[in-house]
C-alpha cells in the first residue's frame, strides 16, 4: 500500500488536521507509523476507506470510544450495532419530538397528560439517604457510590415498590442548577436504628405515609426528554380535580417529599416497568 503523509491523507479523507490527531489520541484511526525524529504522521492509503467509515459514524452522532470498538469488529457484528444505534436514536427523537409538542401546548396555554397517571399508597417509611448537591457531569456517579455503599453492606429487603430504592430531585441538575438530590433506601422500622449505626455516611430518617402519583418511565429514547414528559404529566394531573378528593384538604404537598424516580431492581427482565417517576401528596380528611 502507498504510503502518504497527514496532510495528504486529510485532503483526501475530508478530515482536518485536529480531527486526525484527535483520533490518533483516542485510538480510532491510528498512522501506520511515525517519524520519530520530526514526530510527523503517515498513513496508508488503504486507510482512507476507514477515515470514510468514521465520517459516516460521527454524522450519526456515535462517541469516538464506541467507534473504536466498532471498527474492530467483524462486519457482521458492527453493522448490527450500527442498526441498534440507529433505533435508539429514533427513540430518542420520538421522545424530543413528544417533549416539543408538550412545550407547545403548554406555551399555548394548554396542559395535557402525555403518560398514563396512576396513584398508589405508600407506608410511613424509615430511609437511609445520602444527600448532595451535584453538577451534571457528577450525578451519574453520585448515584453508582450509594449504590456501592449498598452492595458493599446490603440492607434488608423489604419486598415490593414501598422497598425500592428511589432518588428525590428536590432542584433540578443542568448546566444551570446543582439539585440536592438525595438517594433513599428503605430499611424495616425496627431495625433501623441498629442498622444506621452500620451506615456513618447515611443519614436516617422517617418519612410519613403519603399517596403517590406515578408514570412508569421507558427503558429507551432520551432519558432526559422522558423524565420532562413524565414531570409535565405529572404537573397536569395535579392540577386536575379529583372527585375523589373533592373538599379534602393537602396535608402534604408535592414539595413536601419531592419528585422522586424509584428503581425496582427485582423488576429487571420480567417486562414490569423497573423504574417510574412519581409525586407524593396526601390529603387531610
Amino acid at each position: 500500500m502507498k504510503e502518504i503523509s497527514i496532510g495528504e491523507f486529510a485532503r483526501r479523507s475530508r478530515l482536518s488536521l485536529k480531527a486526525l490527531r484527535l483520533y490518533d489520541e483516542r485510538g480510532v484511526l491510528v498512522p501506520s507509523r511515525v517519524d520519530q525524529a520530526s514526530g510527523y504522521r503517515y498513513y496508508d492509503t488503504a486507510q482512507l476507506e476507514e477515515a470514510r467509515l468514521v465520517v459516516m459514524l460521527r454524522q450519526l452522532q456515535l462517541p469516538l470510544a464506541a467507534i473504536k470498538e466498532l471498527l474492530a469488529c467483524e462486519p457482521a457484528d458492527a453493522a448490527a450495532r450500527v442498526a441498534e444505534h440507529w433505533r435508539d436514536a429514533e427513540a430518542t427523537h420520538d421522545a424530543r419530538r413528544g417533549l416539543a409538542d408538550h412545550l407547545v401546548s403548554r406555551l399555548s396555554g394548554k396542559r395535557s397528560v402525555m403518560y398514563e397517571v396512576g396513584t398508589r399508597e405508600i407506608p410511613e417509611r424509615s430511609l437511609l439517604c445520602l444527600k448532595r448537591n451535584v453538577e451534571e457531569q457528577e450525578m451519574w456517579a453520585f448515584g453508582k457510590e450509594f449504590i456501592a455503599i449498598l452492595r458493599e453492606r446490603p440492607l434488608p429487603k423489604i419486598e415490593g415498590r414501598e422497598g425500592a430504592a428511589f432518588c428525590i430531585w428536590w432542584g433540578l441538575v443542568n448546566a444551570d442548577g446543582d439539585g440536592p438530590i438525595e438517594w433513599c433506601a428503605p430499611v424495616p422500622a425496627a431495625q433501623a436504628e441498629s442498622l444506621a449505626s452500620h451506615y456513618p455516611e447515611l443519614t436516617l430518617r422517617t418519612e410519613p405515609a403519603h399517596l403517590e402519583a406515578f408514570v412508569a418511565l421507558p427503558d429507551a429514547g432520551d432519558e432526559v426528554a422522558h423524565w420532562q414528559l413524565a414531570a409535565g404529566s405529572l404537573e397536569a394531573w395535579a392540577e386536575e380535580p379529583k372527585q375523589e378528593h373533592e373538599g379534602d384538604r393537602l396535608a402534604l404537598t408535592p414539595e413536601d417529599l419531592g419528585l422522586r424516580i424509584t428503581y425496582l431492581a427485582s423488576a429487571l427482565g420480567t417486562g414490569e416497568p423497573y423504574r417510574d417517576m412519581a409525586l407524593p401528596f396526601a390529603v387531610e380528611r
